[in-house]
């Protein structure tokens, strides 16, 4: 059975904050569902850097800077419910005053407007 720590670690692929967990060799792992990535930490040098990392996050409270980032930068799409960073290519403006409307799908085109967030 894993054994969870108190310890959080973002998801490469979507950021989310995961919890850190140990094999039962206790090597350290993480698993995001919605995503299906896994990363297994082997070896001594990659654990120790890892664990490294994790203090580190923790110190700094990268975590919630990386969450403030997502609430600021990354849209869900309410057609296909796709999730996106939003990105120079992605903007769509007005055609009549070229001001900003919003951002592009990148998968259905549906453009979701922008709000600005404080």
């Amino acid at each position: 059975m894993p054994t969870i720590t108190k310890d959080k670690f973002p998801c490469p692929v979507c950021t989310q904050p995961l919890e850190v967990r140990l094999t039962k060799k206790h090597k350290p792992y993480l698993t995001c569902d919605p995503c299906g990535v896994q990363v297994f930490v082997r070896g001594p040098a990659g654990i120790d850097e890892f664990k490294r990392l994790v203090e580190r996050g923790n110190r700094d409270g990268i975590l919630e800077r990386l969450d403030e980032m997502q609430q600021r930068y990354r849209l869900g799409c309410p057609e296909c419910r796709t999730r996106f960073w939003i990105e120079p290519r992605l903007i769509k403006t007005s055609a009549f005053d070229g001001s900003l409307k919003g951002f592009r799908c990148p998968k259905c085109g549906e453009v979701i407007p922008w709000e600005r967030r404080a």
